[in-house]
Order: C-alpha cells, then structure tokens, then sequence
C-alpha cells in the first residue's frame, strides 16, 4: 500500500472516525457502521457490492474514498502449521506477518513498524535497523489479509482468535496508529475480540505503558530478558532510558487498573547469558507477591547473532526455580522456525534506514 492518492483509506478507520468522514460528506453517520461490517466482517473492499448502500452514496464512495490493503509479496507455510506472510510496505520495503494455529485458538503476530529502532541485542528486526511506522490500516490489514487467506473454523468464525503486537516494531513507539488498530479489533463491527484476545508486547517506554492502560488496556507482554539492570542495558537498550524499577511501577499500576489483570514477562533463554539459577532467583525477587506470569522462550538463532540457545536441561532447571519461588513460568513453544517465523527471527525487508541507534529523539520521531 502506501500509494499517493487523495482519496481516505477508510481501511483503518475506526467507528468515531468512520463516522466523522460521513458527516462532513453530508451524509447519516450510521453509513460507517455499515461499511465497517462490509470491510472487516464481510471482507468486502469493493463500494459498488455494498448493497445496503444507495447506489448515489456508493458512487460518492467511489470518487472519494478507497479500501487499500498491504500488498502480498509472499506466503509460506511452516511443517507445524504457521503460516507466514511477507506483506510490501513501498519503496523496497517489506514487514513479516505470522499466524500460529492451535486447536482451541489461531493467534495472529502482526508488525507495527518497517524495522525497529530499540536496536534489542538478540533480535532480528533491531539488526535491521528502522525505516518508519506502519499507519493504522497497514496493521489492522494484517488482520484483514490473514482472516480472508485462511479457512474459518469449524464454527463458523475467523480463524484468528487473538491478535499479538509482537512482530517487527515496538508498538508503543508507533502509539498513535496502533490505538486505532486496536478499537477495530475490539470493536463489535469489525473483529470483536476481548481485551483479554489483543496482547500489546513492549520493551519498556513507560509513558506509553501508562497511556495505554488509561486508554485501552489490553493485555501487556513485556519483553524483560534481563533480572538487573546491568545485563538488560546490554540486552536491551531502552533499559537505560527507562531501568527496570520504573519499568515494573508502570507494570503495577497497568494491572491495577483491571480486575484480575495479569502482566506477561517474556524471557529469552540466552546460553550462558541470562539463564543461571541465580538469574532466576533475581528474577523471582523482582516479580514475588506482584500479578506476574514469566514466559520462558528459548531463543531462535539468525544469521550473525552472537548468542546461543540456552539447553533444554537449562530451561527446564530455570523454568521449575521459578515455580519453587511461586511464580507462574511457561515455556513458549518454538513454532514456525523452518521458515524463519519464529519469535525473534522476524526481519522482513528493511532500506533506506532512517534511525539505527536508540536515543531519546529516536523514540520521540519514532512516537510521532
């Protein structure tokens, strides 16, 4: 997508805004209801076959208005069953989408930017550096493109059930068009998925954490990694802008502002790294009493990395330390990692990088 027209993408378009474009068309603000259902539920993308329309408010649609989705570049289909998209983003640029099929659910992993910025030491997309933020249609089309390649389940409904912001990007670093994003995915007329179904995964830009539990408050993955401050600068460089005490007090105050809200620390195993029984006392220090689930995730090599997987004894020996010391600890099945759709394996296609190193400006150009 992202073509140069002066024509409104309603594609990403949520109710308030959907119906705001009616009114100053002149026309009755319950037509966006209407074309919501049509684009999200229906999968419809042409005006002429909304037929509940009036043919002149069809036409008028026609002339001002578009329904663009990302372009499909690729699609693979991994031994387990994940499916990966590689989705155009324009000028030479591609993001990874990821569907994880399971029998009581089908979780979507969807991109919020072109690349990262945060520049996190194990991760695929930061080595790919950061060109620019998806816009609210480019994300919600993710959604759209995956719904309508995939077969429904055997009720009837989509085949994605949840939907995590956990592909390429840094969520909160694009704020201002994944709230929209995430209005369609909750909202009754188009996806109509629980709170507790839109996970938002962040590296820690705690303004952000803050804003999101006013706004929304879907559930929150943090991307942790690290027991101490000392080894999450390395891992993670946001850290040094916002060290783990402020981190976890957003946390806290996220949770509490939903009843019986729990946050999601995602921990990569990194052999030798950050996977010893005295990292995971820390990290049991740092999380007892307070409303935490820790998800272990071995760690998915790409070229150029310097860290390993940790052992399968060694995540099992962290994984039961943490449950002695009362914590809730999974360990994230790796699915998808013949076709490079693993977590953390994401890279996508990523020129022209605008931003490379992580800074205060970078976070601030990449928010706006």
């Amino acid at each position: 997508m992202h073509q140069v027209t002066d024509k409104k993408n309603l594609l990403g378009l949520p109710q308030g805004e959907l119906e705001s474009c009616f009114s100053e068309m002149g026309e009755k603000p319950f037509h966006a209801r209407q074309v919501m259902r049509w684009i999200h539920q229906r999968g419809i993308t042409d005006f002429e076959a909304m037929t509940d329309l009036s043919k002149s408010l069809r036409q008028r649609l026609i002339e001002s208005a578009r329904i663009e989705l990302p372009q499909v570049l690729s699609q693979q289909e991994s031994a387990d069953g994940t499916v990966k998209w590689l989705f155009s983003s324009g000028s030479g640029q591609a993001i990874e989408t990821v569907f994880i099929p399971e029998p009581d659910r089908g979780t979507l992993c969807i991109s919020s930017q072109v690349g990262c910025a945060l520049d996190c030491a194990f991760c695929a997309t930061g080595a790919q550096g950061f060109n620019r933020n998806l816009a609210a249609a480019e994300i919600i089309g993710q959604v759209w493109r995956a719904n309508q390649a995939l077969p429904r389940r055997s009720n009837g409904d989509f085949a994605v059930t949840n939907v995590v912001f956990m592909g390429m990007g840094e969520p909160l670093a694009n704020y201002r068009h994944i709230l929209p994003a995430i209005d369609l995915l909750l909202s009754d007329l188009a996806y109509g998925l629980s709170r507790r179904r839109v996970t938002v995964s962040t590296s820690g830009i705690v303004p952000h954490i803050d804003r999101l539990g006013d706004e929304c408050n879907v559930s929150l993955a943090v991307s942790l990694h690290a027991p101490n401050d000392a080894l999450r600068d390395r891992l993670v460089p946001i850290n040094k802008l916002h060290p783990i005490a402020s981190l976890l007090e957003a946390c806290w105050l996220y949770a509490s502002k939903r009843a019986n809200r729990f946050i999601t620390f995602e921990y990569v195993m990194l052999r030798d790294v950050n996977d010893s029984l005295q990292h995971a006392d820390e990290l049991a220090d740092l999380l007892d009493g307070k409303p935490a689930k820790v998800n272990l995730i071995p760690f998915n090599p790409f070229s150029g990395t310097e860290f390993r997987r940790s052992a399968a004894d060694t995540i099992r020996h962290f994984q039961a330390r943490l449950r002695q010391r009362g914590l809730v600890a999974t360990t994230r099945r790796t699915r998808g990692d013949d076709i490079d759709a693993a977590c953390g394996q994401l890279a996508g296609k990523v020129s022209d990088r605008v931003r490379k190193r992580l800074s205060e400006k970078t976070i601030r150009m990449a928010s706006a």
